[in-house]
């Protein structure tokens, strides 16, 4: 499956991403400066691309009329990361599969893990395409997340239209400095 917005292409996953991803984990990691940095863990190529080619067999054959939870970024022919949706609960915590009659709702997040991609736009035609892709198969409203001191993805996020609906001070330190979680709001006009 692909999406085609603006100057980005949105697409299912290739075998030869999985090099891509092997790069992003171990090598080339400036991105993880801004997703998470307080998850950082250190790891192999060969760790990364079992479990990388693990997941590309998972969904490589996956019928176009499946919802996609991931995409990858593509910029000018190059890949540069990827798109992704996840559930939170009502609480606005993770969760990684919900129980029955368990409310969650709906969270987007992006990667861009190539430098030189940042700045221009990308990221936000991205994850609006993306955004797009989520309202079209159902969602009302949409969650991100991210910390206080990511500004780039808060200029991001305000830009799409979502505003803050959780914060939570002090929450995350990066390099021995607090910062804030938060939690971004869309909902779908109607």
């Amino acid at each position: 499956m692909q999406i085609k917005y603006e100057n980005i292409i949105l697409r299912d996953m290739i075998e030869t991403d999985i090099e891509d991803y092997v790069r992003w984990f171990t090598a080339e990691r400036e991105w993880e400066k801004w997703d998470a940095p307080w998850e950082k863990e250190d790891t192999d190529e060969e760790t990364e691309r079992k479990e990388w080619t693990k997941y590309y067999e998972s969904v490589k054959n996956s019928p176009d009329d499946a919802y996609r939870w991931k995409f990858e970024i593509l910029w000018n022919g190059k890949h540069i990361g990827w798109v992704c949706s996840y559930c939170i609960d009502e609480n606005y915590e993770w969760v990684g599969k919900a129980e029955e009659g368990q409310i969650v709702h709906r969270a987007v997040g992006i990667d861009i893990c190539e430098s030189d991609s940042w700045g221009n736009g990308i990221g936000t035609n991205a994850l609006r395409a993306f955004m797009d892709y989520c309202l079209d198969s159902g969602a009302c409203e949409l969650y991100t997340q991210t910390w206080s001191g990511n500004v780039r993805m808060l200029r991001c996020a305000e830009k799409l239209g979502f505003t803050e609906c959780n914060r939570c001070i002090g929450e995350r330190e990066v390099n021995g400095r607090k910062y804030d979680g938060l939690t971004l709001k869309f909902k779908k006009q109607v």
